[in-house]
């Protein structure tokens, strides 16, 4: 006999089927710039200092995240399907069952989609141009050559595959630096930044051996070394968490926003009224919650009032879109949407 999920387990299932969705149409996105980066042109641009031209010979237009937009819209579409598949059956006035279907075409669903999917992706291309303008002014004001410092943006090509890889296109301006810093610690032939290197979750651990070889000789870790451990490797590994980041918290937001959607459609029917819509906001009922989530297991409102996290801000819903990263980023909260059909009879 099948076991028949809880919600949460239907959350999660949903999670897990759309994530991956997300994290590889993303991973595909930065994969299409790099194959389309021309090393010799940034190169010439960097022997003008021209750091703005370098950056434009990227291509990091948004046409890349096409991919990205695609998936956001079949996270969207799949979450309104669930929620509309889990209504709570109602009736039209003559007693027959109301059939409710999500309409992705809705105005607001639409408007929604591409309002989102466009800020989202400028938003990751300004960030973008940042970590990456830093990196090549430092780069280049430390003496390392154009094109030593072009290939630490794009990658370099693998002689297996044929395909760059490596590099900070895709990472974050934050990871970008934390790319800069480990590769100056592991160049600095200072044992004490040596040691810090070893503390980065994200670093490639079968290099362990080196560094702490490099800190007991006190010999430096050729170049050639330090690039593949940092440039390549643990861009790499940075750039899988970025991945996984965007996932988890796109997938969330479009979940919860065509959840919203979904029941917006059903009030616009006229067969249930607003006023007897609840929203509630449910935690994952673990240690890794935030703080500011804790106390708000449970927490009811009413359909277009938003909840208020401990810390001050207004959510529509887990993941919202239009709060603080502190407060979506990576979370694990869901909303359930319940219809109290003895509301309006007092």
């Amino acid at each position: 006999m099948l076991k028949r999920l809880s919600p949460r387990e239907k959350f999660e299932q949903l999670i897990a089927d759309f994530e991956p969705l997300l994290r590889n149409a993303f991973m595909e996105s930065i994969a299409d710039i790099k194959s389309n980066i021309q090393i010799k042109r940034i190169v010439e641009r960097l022997e003008r200092n021209d750091i703005a031209g370098a950056i434009d010979a990227l291509y990091l237009d948004p046409a890349a995240f096409r991919p990205l937009d695609r998936a956001m819209a079949q996270a969207f579409e799949g979450g309104g399907v669930s929620t509309v598949s889990s209504m709570p059956m109602v009736r039209e006035p003559d007693g027959a069952k109301l059939v409710v279907r999500f309409d992705t075409r809705n105005h607001r669903a639409e408007a929604w989609l591409r309002d989102h999917s466009t800020s989202l992706i400028r938003d990751i291309i300004a960030d973008q141009r940042v970590g990456i303008s830093t990196y090549l002014t430092e780069g280049l004001e430390a003496g390392r050559g154009p094109r030593a410092v072009a290939l630490d943006i794009a990658g370099r090509l693998s002689r297996a595959t044929g395909r760059r890889e490596g590099g900070i296109v895709g990472l974050t301006s934050t990871q970008a630096k934390y790319v800069a810093t480990a590769r100056g610690e592991l160049l600095s032939g200072d044992p004490e930044q040596l040691k810090h290197y070893l503390t980065r979750g994200r670093r490639d651990k079968r290099f362990d051996a080196t560094v702490r070889k490099a800190i007991s000789t006190g010999k430096p870790i050729p170049v050639e070394t330090v690039d593949r451990m940092t440039t390549q490797q643990y861009a790499n590994r940075l750039l899988l968490l970025r991945g996984e980041t965007i996932a988890r918290t796109e997938t969330m937001g479009a979940f919860n926003e065509s959840q919203m959607e979904a029941y917006r459609q059903l009030i616009d029917s006229g067969a249930v009224a607003e006023s007897v819509v609840q929203r509630v906001w449910h935690t994952a009922g673990d240690s890794r919650v935030r703080d500011t989530h804790q106390g708000m297991n449970g927490q009811t409102v009413s359909f277009r009032t938003p909840f208020q996290s401990s810390n001050g801000p207004l959510l529509q819903y887990p993941g919202d879109p239009s709060a603080p990263a502190s407060e979506i980023v990576n979370c694990r909260c869901r909303m359930s949407i319940k219809i109290d059909f003895l509301a309006d009879l007092d």
